[in-house]
Parts: structure tokens; C-alpha cells; sequence
């Protein structure tokens, strides 16, 4: 595989990661993977959920490899008295994983504030008990860069409850190959996928079978791939963050390949299918079972869908905080996918 692909990967990825798209809120980041594979030459569909579907052509029986653009996030669960917000979050992470982060509160009527996510009463030198206070959704807040001191100071500027709030994602790309960011869960993937659509337009992967690309948008909070799957699908492959921890074997250079996850184990089959050929490519690899994790494809046959599934993708390193992967995390993977489903 030309090099080049793998640095489109990366450029993709770290676009994606500066586009806030909390779950609910993707329209931008569906916009632009909706341009960018029409820059190459094909006809993406966009489903009333808001997912992006892609087909890359191919004859046979057809699959899917999806990937979500939607990553956590929070909403405006209340205006305080003293012109803070209370946070609710957007999918699962740890309170002190934001604390300290910058934000931007998008209103729903096109305006955007910046701000920055704080302990109340934040200030060591005021606050013994800081470091002992649990971190929750009563003593985490977000404090606007405005002039503001009451609610109705705020709700002046047009906030109100059930506005969004995205993160900082605070990406850097190293000269030794790392990528730094939040949302790499599951924006490296879905840059992943449109290196892969490159691939294919630029004729350098001949299709063995009918492939469609998925984004999906609510996978964060658990629905994603339940829905927008195209009727001649058999097979399923989520494209996601492989877990790195504790005693498992992949780490942010390694193509992961998840043989179970807190759904349950994958489809046998295809499952050994890309483990043999991992081993036989000398991919750097690994086969791991993921306990807390669970997958856009499980969504999918929740709903009712009689498909095979597998889960790969790219190590990535601190979970639902500030993440890392690297470059040959991202080349394992997209390698992997090229001799998966090359003719």
C-alpha cells in the first residue's frame, strides 16, 4: 500500500477530530465526510437519522464497515442562579475526564460561546477539600466567557437548557507518528474509512464483493447502527477504537481485532477469517477481548438484522478522555480492510 493513503488517513482523521459532533449534534461532521467522499467520485446517501451511507460499487454479496462521527459530549441540563451551567453528559466518561477542558456552547440559534469546564469553587488556595470532591454533575460546571452573573444574564445571550456543549478536542500530530486527541474514538476510524474509499476510486483496490461505508451518528449513546442498513447486506464490520489496558495485547500501533466485547463474542468465522490474514500479512496485531465496550454492528443486530459481524480497528490509548493512537495503528487497520476484501 502507497504511503500516501495512510497519510490521508491521518489527515482525515485529524479534520474529523476538530469538527464538534456530540451525538444529536453532527450535522458538521456528516457535511463534510458527505463532501469529501463526493470529492472522490460517489454518491453518498444521508439516512433520516442523519448516518452517511457510501457505496464503493463491488458485485457479490454485500457488506458494510462502519465507523460513527458522533463522540461524547454534554448538554445544558440547567442555567444556574449564579450564571453557570449544570452539565448532563453525552455518553459515558468520567467527570474529572472534562474537568479543566475548554468547551463551546452551541445555542440553537446559531450562536457559539466558548467556555471552560470547572470544579465549583475551583481555586486550591480557597478550596482544601478540592481534591477530595467527588466529581459529579452538581460540583462540575461550565463558566461562560461572557460578562454574566445571573441566569438572566445568560438566557440574554440566548442559552438555554438542552443546548450543546462540545469538547476541545485539542489535536496534535506528532513527528514520531502519534495522534493526539479527544474523539480519536471513533473519528480515526472513520478517517480510516475515507482513506479507504480513496483506495477504491483511485482504482488501486479491486473489490472482491459489494462494500458500503457507514458513518453513523448516535453510537455514543448506543443506536447508532440500528438503523440505515442497506437490504442487501450480509456482513457487518464495525471499524472502531481497539482498547488498550490492563492485560490486553494491542496497543496504539496494532491493528486490534475484537474476538468479544461486553455483547458478547463476534461471528467466528469472520472473525478467524481477518486473524489468519493478520498472521499471514505479518501485520502487527492482536486478538483481545473488551470488557466494557460495545459496538455499532451490536446495535445493528439488536434491531433484528440477520448479518455476520466483526469488530476492528486501530489501538487507542485513555478511552473517553484525552486519547492517543499512532500512524501504524491506523496502517495495520486500513491494510487489514485492503486484504479483507481486495479481489
Amino acid at each position: 500500500m502507497e504511503k500516501k493513503f495512510v497519510k490521508e488517513a491521518i489527515k482525515q482523521t485529524e479534520a474529523l477530530c476538530k469538527i464538534p459532533s456530540p451525538s444529536g449534534f453532527t450535522h458538521l461532521a456528516t457535511k463534510y465526510v458527505m463532501s469529501e467522499c463526493s470529492k472522490l467520485g460517489f454518491a453518498p446517501q444521508q439516512s433520516r437519522k442523519n448516518s452517511v451511507i457510501v457505496d464503493l460499487g463491488g458485485e457479490g454479496e454485500a457488506l458494510v464497515l462502519a465507523a460513527h462521527v458522533d463522540t461524547l459530549g454534554a448538554m445544558v441540563r440547567a442555567i444556574k442562579a449564579n450564571g453557570r451551567l449544570r452539565l448532563t453528559k453525552i455518553g459515558s466518561y468520567p467527570e474529572n475526564n472534562i474537568e479543566s477542558e475548554n468547551c463551546i456552547i452551541h445555542t440553537r440559534f446559531d450562536k457559539e460561546y466558548s467556555g471552560t469546564i470547572q470544579m465549583v469553587n475551583p481555586a486550591v488556595h480557597v478550596n482544601r477539600d478540592l481534591a477530595s470532591t467527588k466529581r459529579n454533575d452538581s460540583t462540575v460546571e461550565v463558566v461562560i466567557d461572557e460578562k454574566v452573573s445571573t441566569k438572566e444574564d445568560v438566557e440574554k445571550l440566548g442559552i438555554s437548557a438542552g443546548d450543546f456543549i462540545s469538547f476541545d478536542a485539542r489535536t496534535v500530530v506528532t513527528k514520531s507518528g502519534f495522534i493526539k486527541s479527544r474523539h480519536l474514538d471513533d473519528k480515526a476510524s472513520a478517517g480510516i474509512l475515507i482513506a479507504f474509499a480513496k483506495l477504491v476510486a483511485e482504482k488501486k483496490l479491486t473489490l472482491k464483493r459489494k462494500v458500503y461505508l457507514l458513518f453513523t451518528t448516535y453510537e455514543e449513546v448506543g443506536h447508532g447502527g440500528s438503523s440505515g442498513i442497506p437490504a442487501d447486506v450480509v456482513e457487518m464490520i464495525s471499524v472502531d477504537m481497539g482498547a488498550v489496558g490492563d492485560d490486553l495485547a494491542t496497543n496504539e500501533h496494532t491493528v486490534s481485532i475484537c474476538a468479544k466485547d461486553s455483547g458478547g463474542p463476534y461471528d467466528y468465522e469472520v472473525t478467524t477469517a481477518l486473524i489468519n490474514l493478520a498472521k499471514k500479512a505479518k501485520l502487527n496485531y492482536a486478538v483481545d477481548i473488551y470488557p466494557f465496550y460495545g459496538s455499532d454492528v451490536e446495535a445493528t443486530l439488536r434491531a433484528g438484522f440477520d448479518i455476520k459481524h466483526a469488530l476492528i480497528g486501530p489501538g487507542v490509548a485513555a478511552s473517553h478522555g484525552y486519547e492517543r493512537t499512532h500512524a501504524e495503528g491506523l496502517e495495520n487497520t486500513l491494510k487489514l480492510l485492503e486484504l479483507y476484501l481486495k479481489k
